[in-house]
């Protein structure tokens, strides 16, 4: 969903909505979901009672106002955790909203049935009402009112609404493009279209459900990492506790104030506030790519991929082949040859076909032949061509040709055998031309690569991610495509079962497999994939099967979803990596704090030779608490990634991250503790 309007990352309105839920989601039931900020969350409900103890009677718990601050700052910092999570969640709800726009109650022009039979009745209806398998008519200028399937027609439509782009798309029965979306409109033509969900289930509305976070469940990998943030909050839980006895030992009395902002200055209260934040900022950079997923683990798991498939045609090719130079036989005549060529093309309809045509550059109607039977392509006879008079022209793959004329007992001419190996040792496409059963030459097709895919597969490398070409291409052509594209390896003469066994052997070796496709041929290997990518004009089968769906119907996208994947894992990894780095700096900012005054060889552990005790824990937990907001951008809009090796990435991420996480709090600390001291 491309809408500029909502780069920003705080919008006034969005912030008035996250605002709102912060306070909102305060609720005991909401925090106890976050172990490390519910603890925060008792926290403050102490330190409430702390005060209260103050005011109705005489303690040795300190001041009134220094434990009034400090409970205040502890509200604050669950204030701004919730704050993080709620921006994430106002985002998807304001695509949302845009979303429900174009799900509007749309008239519907049903097709009525009697029994199984339709009749030609045509019935105006709210499209609420319309069912799984009913028939409905769309014309010029109607809005689609559901998803489904067109059974009849070929039409222009305008899918704007959903994916943002402006060109408009034809959708036709009978093949891979077949799959409409209800809330696009028709431009042009009349189609039939078989409605594939019923009311409420409709990919708008899975849409809207997603993007507002209803459906959101946390992912394996945020999962683990919470019961880690969890352990760790225990182990602090245990650290301070632990502290009683030695104060009493050291004959130094430790306020409850003091225990608390220890224990939240230790647990890692920065990733534990930001972790639901990033998570939901995932899901949103996907759909910004216009790619919906089904779930986070999806976006997750594309990060973890090892294997990527790609078919051959309109992912690392443009997509139709074209024919680039005739090789006459030897002893035919070149302009005999082309006039073959030509006829056994007349009725071609390919883009191959009009390649041939075009190349000749001869206008086809410019041979005067009489009562011509055109010969149709089929997958058995893996050939086509004309008829007229007693002439019989075929043109089709070299095999074909092959078995054809030798099976009328003519041979298949040496040198036209050398001229095939050798068309298809440079990646091309050789189509044999025989007339009366007698070969006359050979049309080379071409595969024209897409500019800049090298390079694609060359970041993919750097990522440790190996590419896999598929293709129904013979193995000659298919090599001569991979090496130039510079894919790792290939899949030739590729049927269904084949992707599917070659997904299965690659998981078999503990890798994760990510492949895009679009037709219903393309469902099994979809569902078998651990990130499988369907797109938006394929047929129902193949989206059902997928857990991703490309709107943009781009092959291409499967790249920019790895990288998607990649960079939430990365923003994960290193905002956890900063938090526990945090950590170190209140350590030396509240230890010496407490007990300096009764064991002075502390001193030296006073790095920042903070003003006072006091001083030194209300620092300490005002920039625990303000660091939460400051990293609230970068978990949104994630760490900006790089295609460079893990063990280079490992090392980078330390030393930004993890060499920043102890210097930062250090200065942020300091700073704070001197306007602290002018007021205490």
């Amino acid at each position: 969903m491309k809408q500029s309007s909502n780069n920003k990352l705080f919008q006034s309105s969005l912030v008035k909505e996250a605002l709102k839920q912060s306070f909102i989601k305060l609720s005991p039931a909401k925090m106890f979901r976050n172990p490390v900020m519910f603890t925060v969350w008792i926290g403050t409900l102490v330190m409430a009672g702390v005060c209260i103890w103050i005011i109705t009677g005489e303690t040795n718990q300190g001041t009134l106002t220094y434990n009034i601050i400090v409970t205040a700052v502890l509200f604050i910092t669950l204030l701004f955790a919730n704050f993080a999570e709620a921006i994430a969640e106002a985002r998807g709800k304001a695509q949302a909203d845009s979303l429900r726009k174009t799900r509007e109650e749309t008239p519907a022009k049903w097709i009525q049935a009697v029994g199984d039979i339709y009749v030609n009745e045509i019935k105006i209806v709210p499209s609420s009402q319309l069912k799984k398998g009913d028939l409905f008519l769309c014309e010029a200028g109607d809005i689609i009112p559901s998803d489904g399937e067109i059974v009849e027609g070929l039409a222009t439509i305008d899918e704007s609404a959903i994916t943002g782009e402006s060109a408009p798309v034809i959708r036709e029965a009978g093949g891979d493009k077949s799959s409409v979306t209800g809330g696009t409109k028709v431009l042009s033509d009349r189609i039939k279209v078989k409605v594939t969900t019923e009311a409420g289930e409709s990919f708008l509305d899975k849409m809207i459900a997603l993007v507002e976070g209803a459906s959101r469940q946390k992912t394996p990998n945020e999962i683990a990492l919470t019961i880690l943030l969890a352990g760790f909050t225990l182990v602090f839980i245990i650290v301070t506790v632990t502290l009683k006895p030695f104060g009493d030992y050291a004959q130094t009395p430790i306020t409850i104030s003091a225990f608390i902002a220890l224990f939240v200055c230790l647990i890692p209260t920065t990733i534990g506030g930001l972790l639901s934040a990033i998570g939901i900022a995932g899901m949103d950079r996907a759909l910004r790519a216009n790619v919906i997923t089904k779930s986070g683990k999806a976006v997750e798991t594309a990060g973890d991929i090892d294997v990527l498939l790609l078919d051959k045609t309109g992912t690392i090719t443009i997509g139709n082949r074209k024919a680039t130079k005739f090789y006459p036989a030897n002893g035919i005549d070149e302009k005999e040859f082309i006039r073959a060529t030509v006829l056994s093309s007349m009725s071609d309809e390919t883009p191959e076909g009009k390649s041939i045509i075009e190349l000749a550059g001869i206008n086809p109607l410019s041979y005067k032949i009489d009562n011509p039977r055109f010969i149709k392509f089929t997958a058995e006879t893996r050939s086509s061509g004309v008829e007229f008079d007693n002439i019989r022209i075929r043109k089709g793959a070299s095999d074909a040709i092959k078995q054809l004329c030798e099976h009328a007992g003519n041979p298949f001419p040496s040198e036209t055998a050398e001229q095939v190996k050798i068309i298809s040792n440079n990646g091309g496409t050789p189509l044999v031309v025989a007339q009366n059963e007698n070969v006359i030459g050979v049309i080379e097709l071409q595969d024209i690569i897409k500019p800049g895919i090298s390079e694609r597969f060359e970041r993919l490398r750097k990522m440790g991610i190996k590419t896999v070409m598929v293709t129904g291409d013979n193995p000659l052509t298919a090599k001569y495509i991979a090496e130039k594209a510079g894919v790792d390896d290939f899949i030739a003469e590729a049927k269904p079962e084949d992707k599917m066994n070659y997904i299965r052997k690659e998981q078999s070796e503990g890798r994760l497999v990510a492949m895009m496709g679009d037709g219903t041929n393309d469902a099994p290997a979809l569902a078998q994939a651990d990130v499988g990518v369907a797109m938006n004009s394929g047929t129902q089968a193949a989206k059902e099967a997928g857990n991703m769906v490309d709107l943009d119907n781009d092959p291409t996208k499967l790249i920019e979803v790895v990288e998607i994947g990649k960079q939430l894992l990365m923003t994960r990894g290193t905002l956890t990596t900063f938090s526990i780095a945090n950590d170190v700096a209140k350590y030396f900012a509240i230890v010496p704090a407490l007990f300096i005054a009764s064991i002075p060889a502390l001193q030296g552990l006073n790095i920042m030779k903070l003003h006072s005790p006091e001083s030194a824990i209300l620092s300490a937990v005002i920039f625990n608490a303000i660091i939460i907001p400051l990293l609230i951008p970068l978990a949104l809009k994630g760490v900006a990634y790089k295609p460079i090796g893990a063990s280079a990435l490992l090392r980078r991420n330390l030393l930004i991250y993890g060499l920043g996480g102890v210097i930062v709090p250090f200065i942020g600390i300091k700073l704070i503790d001197i306007f602290v001291a002018l007021f205490i």
